[in-house]
């Protein structure tokens, strides 16, 4: 386990030591990564779906999902709350900008779920037993850490003016750390090992990456359970961020976890206005980088 779970880290480092320096393979890059998102997705589903006991195991799935989103959400808000107290942050909204475009970034929200849902019916109705579609997946997965890797350091943001603002590097760890303090608090619950608990907390939204890392180490049960934790953490937090973000922007920007430097951005930058989009930047930036280190990490250790 400890080697398996740390191996998730060398690619990711490898492909954030190499620079792009033409704009065109980025976009390679880019359309790689989306089709190797959805074809582990779908691997996913499909060992959801050929799993023995398929309708116990989804009932269990609903109560763990349940657990870990309510939990994270209650904790994850009250210490940003703290964070607000401590640091606030004053925005205005852009009255020039129109209203987001809703129905859009659900359907788009909603998307990978359907990839898992294709799977889970393929492997259930469909496909025999497959016995090396956990090495595929494994395989797939090495490939896409190490774009997403390349995609971290050719994204055009220094590292280092990301981490020294203030605001966006106190909510990213404001985030992570009581993360840690939910999963702690979720584990005797759910009633598995402290570090997978741990694990499966350190997702931060980044669904396409939690679910196939988690199911990966722990199998496609909690790999499920893990995907659908951080695709409910960024529906909730496109629900959530126009009716807290003015009263209290570092919840708004925090709880939409890593997808707030890219998915949630036009919702917050339209909502709280353009002083927030640096903030919500490094923010998401910092805690997609610590996905990956924070999951290998506790995986290792449990």
């Amino acid at each position: 386990m400890v080697t398996s779970a740390l191996l998730i880290l060398v690619p990711l480092f490898l492909g954030f030591a190499v620079p792009l320096r033409r704009r065109h393979r980025l976009t390679v890059v880019h359309h790689t990564v989306n089709v190797l998102v959805y074809l582990v997705l779908g691997l996913l589903g499909v060992g959801l779906g050929q799993l023995e006991g398929l309708a116990q195991q989804l009932a269990a799935m609903a109560v763990q999902v349940s657990t870990l989103v309510i939990g994270l959400l209650l904790v994850n808000l009250a210490a940003l709350w703290l964070w607000h107290r401590w640091q606030p942050l004053q925005v205005e909204a852009d009255l020039v900008s129109g209203p987001a475009s809703y129905r859009r970034l659900f359907l788009a929200a909603l998307k990978p779920l359907l990839a898992v849902i294709v799977g889970v019916l393929a492997g259930w109705l469909v496909l025999p037993q497959l016995t090396l579609i956990e090495d595929v997946a494994t395989g797939c997965l090495m490939a896409l850490l190490f774009l997403i890797g390349l995609q971290l350091r050719n994204a055009g943001l220094s590292l280092r003016r990301l981490l020294v603002n203030r605001q966006g590097l106190g909510i990213a760890l404001t985030v992570a750390g009581s993360s840690v303090l939910a999963g702690a608090l979720i584990a005797p619950i759910l009633q598995i090992p402290l570090f997978h608990s741990l694990a499966l907390s350190s997702g931060f939204g980044w669904y396409s990456l939690s679910g196939i890392v988690i199911g990966d180490a722990l199998g496609p049960t909690w790999g499920g359970v893990a995907f659908l934790n951080d695709v409910f953490r960024e529906i909730v937090a496109l629900a959530l961020i126009p009716m807290i973000i003015r009263k209290s922007p570092a919840m708004a920007i925090g709880y939409g976890g890593a997808t707030s430097m890219d998915f949630t951005l036009p919702v917050i930058r339209r909502s709280g206005g353009l002083e927030c989009v640096p903030v919500a930047i490094a923010s998401g930036f910092v805690l997609s980088f610590l996905t990956p280190v924070m999951m290998g990490l506790f995986l290792s250790l449990g």
